[in-house]
């Protein structure tokens, strides 16, 4: 597309002189913003990609991937083994697990907190590898009646070890002849999980499913069954057959029902930030068209000369459309692989900033995980390198147009 004389050409102009230094210098600043730009846009895509993923995986650890409750408010689940085998027989179905959910008031020696207790079997609690995983304290063989299990960040605030005693007041009174008294139960600590994420860590207790039946009063019932499906992709599958299964016994809501406003207003501040960014890559692209106009009109009686030895209107075109598209093309590659090195270590570059300033810059109690992430994704990083080029290529269009344009008679008039 590009002869040979008219790369050396555009290659030439972009290299500074002292009378074209300036041109140069608009240049420099165009490659920089939009290595910047697409650098930046990457790297906020990639943080957003891994956060909503890290959620993702952290909220269906811990709950399933759907939810089979109670068909009326304010009621109990009763008779929830016969449901059970309903749900756990169908095809998109790997496991269904009867929980106890209930708000209770945590007070030790040196604290109260509000937390929320779930209930539910000991091998129910073993086969969650996102608890599991991480858990620490004695062998969960003694995960029975009467011991519970903390988050790490709650057993931290409250300074409850391994083998304490805690006191758990249920917000259910008790009748006595003396009047309403407030329920009280207490429970041995036999460990604490870590989930990644504050909000579970910092917030839930687990306890048998007996124990928890019988402290929130709920006899033979549970809050509602978690119904896992065998793949994230079956969840859709899962919630018609789960539906057609249970009928007008219970309601039935998928995970994305449950944490819809959450995951929609992570995917508007994604957006946002996305056109936000993008705006850099075209102020960028702004600059460019500046300095391209004004290294044709500093190249005036250089176009000319050349217009007289022959070359032609589309052939000055193709020159300063080169000289543009090598600013362009530079400056993205260079922010591609910018992103991707800042995307890829991100998390060691967040503590070696912490470090450095010695304040913490991603608070896991703002930001719900324990860590920075960060996922690629090779199709929007492709498709921001697309972009990028595409408002090079249009903010070339019409300097060189302009630089076909010019005429030499009117060029050389005066010389």
């Amino acid at each position: 597309m590009f002869n040979k004389t008219e790369r050396m050409i555009a290659f030439r102009y972009l290299r500074s002189r002292k009378r074209t230094g300036f041109v140069s210098v608009i240049a420099g600043f165009s490659f920089l913003g939009i290595m910047l730009g697409v650098a930046t846009l990457i790297i906020v895509m990639s943080v957003m990609n891994g956060f909503k993923a890290e959620l993702m995986g952290r909220i269906l650890g811990l709950n399933g991937h759907l939810g089979v409750y109670p068909a009326y408010e304010n009621v109990m689940l009763t008779d929830y083994d016969a449901l059970k085998q309903k749900v756990v027989a169908l095809n998109h179905v790997s496991a269904v697990i009867p929980v106890v959910d209930g708000q209770a008031m945590l007070s030790t020696e040196q604290g109260q907190a509000g937390v929320m207790v779930r209930g539910m079997a000991r091998e129910d609690f073993e086969n969650r590898a996102l608890l599991k995983d991480k858990y620490q304290g004695e062998n969960l063989i003694h995960f029975d009646k009467g011991s519970v299990i903390l988050g790490w960040r709650l057993a931290a605030r409250l300074g409850v070890r391994v083998g304490d005693k805690i006191t758990f007041i249920s917000p259910k009174a008790n009748l006595t002849a003396f009047g309403s008294m407030p329920k009280m139960k207490s429970y041995t600590v036999i460990g604490v999980f870590d989930t990644g994420m504050s909000e579970y860590d910092g917030n839930y207790v687990f306890m048998t499913l007996a124990d928890a039946q019988k402290f929130f009063a709920m006899k033979e019932a549970v809050s509602h069954l978690e119904v896992f499906a065998t793949d994230l992709a079956d969840a859709e599958k899962a919630l018609d057959e789960t539906f057609d299964a249970v009928g007008n016994q219970a309601s039935v809501y998928d995970w994305r029902h449950t944490n819809k406003a959450f995951f929609n207003a992570v995917e508007v501040e994604r957006n946002v930030m996305f056109l936000i960014l993008t705006l850099i890559i075209i102020v960028a692209a702004f600059n460019m068209i500046s300095g391209l106009i004004m290294l044709v009109q500093d190249k005036g009686k250089d176009i000319a000369v050349l217009r007289t030895m022959g070359m032609s209107k589309s052939s000055v075109q193709r020159v300063f459309l080169l000289a543009g598209l090598t600013v362009g093309f530079v400056g993205t590659l260079a922010g591609v692989l910018l992103g991707l090195s800042f995307s890829y270590n991100i998390d060691a570059i967040k503590n070696w900033l912490e470090g450095l300033s010695g304040k913490e810059l991603f608070s896991a109690e703002i930001y719900f995980l324990s860590h920075l992430p960060a996922k690629v994704e090779l199709v929007e990083v492709t498709w921001v390198a697309v972009m990028s080029l595409v408002l090079a290529l249009l903010a070339t269009l019409y300097p060189s147009w302009k630089a076909s344009k010019t005429d030499p008679v009117e060029a050389l008039r005066y010389e």
